[in-house]
C-alpha cells in the first residue's frame, strides 16, 4: 500500500500559515497511508502536553523528533530513512523545499519513489542568497517535483534551479475551507463582545510583525477618520511588533479608534474575519527582498467570509486579490508613505456599501473556483 512520509517543521499546534496548510493537506490524504514526522512544538511541560494533546488527535501517525527544530543533520535524516521504511513509504512530501530538501538523495536510496518539496516565501528569499542558492539547486536536483505558491516565488525561485527542475515546478497554494469561513462565522457576537456593533470596522488578522503592515494601517486612520469618524481598526492577533505598534496608536493619536486583540485561537479566527466591513494588509517586502509575503492566505480567508481586501504589494500578497474585482493592491511601501493610499482605498470602501457588497460576493465566487481544500489536495495526490 503506497504510503507517503511528510518531514517538516512547520506543524500544529505550532502556529502560522505554512502550519495550517500543511494540515490542511494532510486532513485531505488518506490517514492509513500517512506519516508525518515534525519537529517538537515547544520544550517543557506545557508545550509537551499540547503537542501530545493535538498529536492524539489526529487520524494519521505523528512521530515527533525531540528538537524544536529539524534540519538536515546525519542524525535527522537516518530517523527520517528509519520512518521512511518502517512504515513503507514510497513517497515523501517536504513541507518546507529549504532545508529539509536537502535530506532528499538519502531518502532515494533508501526506497522513495516520489519527492516533493514546497516551497513558501523563505525560498525566495534563499534564492537571492549566493551561499543559500547552490543549496536551493541541490534540492531541486534531489527531488521530482518543486512546487510554489504563485507567480512570483516560482519567478524569484526558478532562476535558482537548474532548467530541468524548473521545468518541473508545480504551482500548490494554501486553501481555504469555505465551510469555516463564510458570512455567517460569527462576526456580529465577536462585535458585540468588543462594543463595535454600530462602529465601521477594518480588520486585520495576521502575526505582529512589522511586515505586515499593521504600522501603515494605523498611520492612516487619521486620514480614515477625518471621513468616517466612528471607524475602528481591530487588529487581530499577537507578535514581537504589538508593543510597538501600541505606542504607535498613542503617538498617532488613534489610540481610542485602534483595538487590539491579542493572540486569537485559530477555531475563532474565521468570526474575527467576520468582525470587519473591510479587511486590510498593507503588507511590505523588507531586508532587500529577504522579507516578503510569500502568498497571504488572510487575504484569501477575509474574501471567502465576504469581506474585500485592501493588500499590500509584497511578494504574492497580489496573487491573492483580483485587483479591482475582489479587493485591490496598494504600494506597501514605509508605513508613512504608504498611509495615504492605504486610507483612500479603505474610506472608498466604507462610504460604499454596494461596492462592498459586491467585491465580497465576487471574492466567495473566485475562492470557490480556484482556492477550495478539495481541489489542492486533489493536485497533491497526484504529485504523490
Amino acid at each position: 500500500m503506497h504510503k507517503t512520509l511528510i518531514v517538516t517543521n512547520d506543524f500544529p499546534p505550532r502556529p502560522g500559515g505554512i502550519q495550517s496548510f500543511l494540515h490542511n493537506m494532510a486532513l485531505r490524504l488518506d490517514p492509513s497511508r500517512l506519516v508525518v514526522y515534525a519537529s517538537t512544538w515547544k520544550r517543557g511541560s506545557e508545550g509537551a502536553a499540547a503537542t501530545a494533546a493535538f498529536d492524539a488527535e489526529q487520524p494519521f501517525t505523528v512521530v515527533r523528533d525531540r528538537t524544536t527544530m529539524l534540519l538536515p543533520t546525519p542524525r535527522v535524516t537516518r530517523r527520517a530513512v528509519q520512518l521512511l521504511r518502517e512504515h513503507g513509504c514510497e513517497s515523501v512530501w517536504f513541507g518546507a523545499a529549504a532545508p529539509l530538501g536537502l535530506m532528499a538523495p538519502a531518502l532515494r536510496r533508501a526506497g522513495a519513489r516520489r519527492l516533493v518539496a514546497t516551497t513558501h516565501g523563505h525560498e525566495a528569499g534563499w534564492a537571492q542568497l549566493p551561499g543559500a542558492r547552490p543549496l536551493l539547486r541541490r534540492i531541486g536536483e534531489g527531488t521530482d517535483t518543486i512546487t510554489y505558491l504563485g507567480e512570483y516565488t516560482r519567478s524569484r525561485i526558478a532562476p535558482a534551479l537548474t532548467p530541468e527542475a524548473a521545468a518541473r515546478m508545480v504551482q500548490l497554494p494554501p486553501g481555504v475551507d469555505e465551510k469555516t469561513f463564510h458570512p455567517g462565522s460569527g462576526g456580529q457576537a465577536v462585535r458585540e463582545r468588543l462594543g463595535l456593533t454600530k462602529r465601521p470596522v477594518v480588520v486585520c488578522v495576521s502575526r505582529l510583525v512589522p511586515r505586515k503592515g499593521q504600522d501603515t494601517l494605523i498611520h492612516a486612520m487619521p486620514a480614515i477618520l477625518a471621513r468616517v469618524p466612528d471607524a475602528v481598526l481591530l487588529i487581530v492577533g499577537g507578535g514581537p511588533y504589538e508593543k510597538d505598534l501600541r505606542r504607535l496608536a498613542h503617538s498617532v493619536g488613534v489610540a481610542d479608534s485602534v483595538h487590539f486583540t491579542g493572540p486569537v485561537p485559530w477555531s475563532e479566527l474565521p468570526a474575527h474575519h467576520g468582525a470587519g466591513d473591510v479587511f486590510a494588509m498593507p503588507c511590505r517586502t523588507r531586508r532587500g527582498g529577504l522579507d516578503v509575503e510569500g502568498l497571504g492566505i488572510v487575504y484569501l480567508e477575509a474574501s471567502a467570509t465576504g469581506l474585500p481586501v485592501v493588500a499590500g504589494d509584497s511578494g504574492g500578497a497580489p496573487d491573492a486579490v483580483r485587483d479591482g474585482e475582489t479587493g485591490w493592491v496598494v504600494h506597501g511601501g514605509p508605513p508613512a508613505l504608504a498611509a495615504r493610499e492605504t486610507a483612500d482605498r479603505i474610506v472608498t470602501l466604507l462610504e460604499d456599501p454596494g461596492l462592498r457588497e459586491r467585491m465580497g460576493e465576487r471574492g466567495r465566487e473566485w475562492v470557490a473556483e480556484k482556492w477550495s481544500w478539495d481541489l489542492l489536495a486533489l493536485r497533491l495526490r497526484e504529485l504523490l
